[in-house]
């Protein structure tokens, strides 16, 4: 009888024990659902995303900044290598007629501020490099993606660019990007924009 009794006093306390705990867990609203980490197809006539971001040379991007100007935001996966390094340079060769055509190049990958700092130096570019390191931005415009080589998985930016109207919408996208001559395409772009 005795155990009888303990046990329904342990069932008592244990329904009762902290119902300040259970009006908290109840009053307390459910966790914000985590973006989908699938890209989120974005096509061309769609708001581009917003953000602000630190940039080489202690700036900081930002598309609101950069509101009534045409935008190319290219993003390449790392600094200083061969690719990524023969992209900065063509943009940046062009910068006279991109300025012409009223536009802004805008190099975006993982990369620090610090590596930034470096590549921007080492071969004087002269536009922004954004800094995402939290891969939040390269998520929402869905280029960090998954990528394969030698028949290994990894994340990892996939090379895209998009022209940006003075509207903030998105009028073109290249993505895949092959290096030679995609600065100039993306400039003809830009002048017919």
């Amino acid at each position: 009888m005795a155990t009888k009794a303990a046990t329904t006093k342990e069932t008592t306390k244990k329904s009762t024990a902290n119902p300040a705990e259970t009006k908290a867990a109840a009053a307390k609203p459910a966790a914000p659902k985590k973006a989908d980490p699938a890209p989120p197809g974005l096509k061309e006539g769609d708001v581009a995303p917003a953000f602000e971001l630190p940039g080489a040379g202690g700036e900081s991007v930002s598309i609101e900044a950069l509101k009534g100007k045409k935008i190319v935001l290219y993003f390449y996966p790392k600094d200083d290598t061969s690719g990524c390094t023969r992209e900065a340079i063509e943009f940046n060769g062009l910068r006279d007629k991109f300025a012409k055509a009223k536009t802004v190049v805008v190099g975006m990958s993982p990369d620090s501020v610090k590596s930034h700092d470096k590549f921007r130096e080492k071969y004087e570019l002269a536009f922004p490099l954004a800094s995402d390191e939290t891969k939040e931005t390269l998520t929402a415009y869905g280029v960090w993606a998954e990528k394969s080589m030698y028949g290994r998985k990894y994340m990892g930016v996939e090379r895209t660019t998009f022209l940006i109207g003075v509207d903030g919408r998105i009028a073109r996208i290249w993505r895949k990007v092959k290096v030679p001559d995609h600065a100039e395409e993306v400039l003809e772009a830009a002048k017919a924009l």
